[in-house]
């Protein structure tokens, strides 16, 4: 694990939504909210596991919430995205719609035809 920051020391928690808003790498919201992660991990699913936290943080109702709550619970979002892809694969947890649309244990929408590339490849058959 890498140590992004050390959890001995408390997380700054004013205007944490906004600061959180105004951030852009996965490794700035780990440091923000003292969260340890894995370079491997968050190499390889990155973008996977900062939209699980954003989709965790959607089923929330920070409205009146102290700024120390949010954090904390935006903390505890973090952590679980990333535990949830240091266990298993981005296919196995499918947040983005591309990978759900291809799910194989999801058959295809009826009236949605799928035509695999390696048939448009194929060289027209002569007569």
């Amino acid at each position: 694990m890498s140590k992004c920051s050390d959890k001995s020391h408390h997380i700054d928690v004013n205007n944490i939504l906004a600061r959180l808003k105004s951030l852009s790498a996965a490794e700035e919201f780990f440091a923000v909210l003292r969260v340890s992660y894995d370079p491997k991990v968050l190499n390889v699913s990155r973008l996977h596991i900062m939209k699980r936290m954003g989709q965790y943080l959607a089923e929330e109702d920070f409205s009146d919430q102290p700024d120390q709550v949010i954090a904390a619970r935006a903390r505890a979002m973090l952590e679980r995205a990333h535990e949830d892809f240091a266990t298993a694969s981005p296919l196995t947890h499918r947040v983005f719609k591309v990978l759900k649309d291809h799910d194989p244990d999801n058959p295809a929408t009826p009236g949605r035809a799928f035509v695999p590339l390696s048939s448009v490849l194929k060289p027209f058959e002569t007569e």
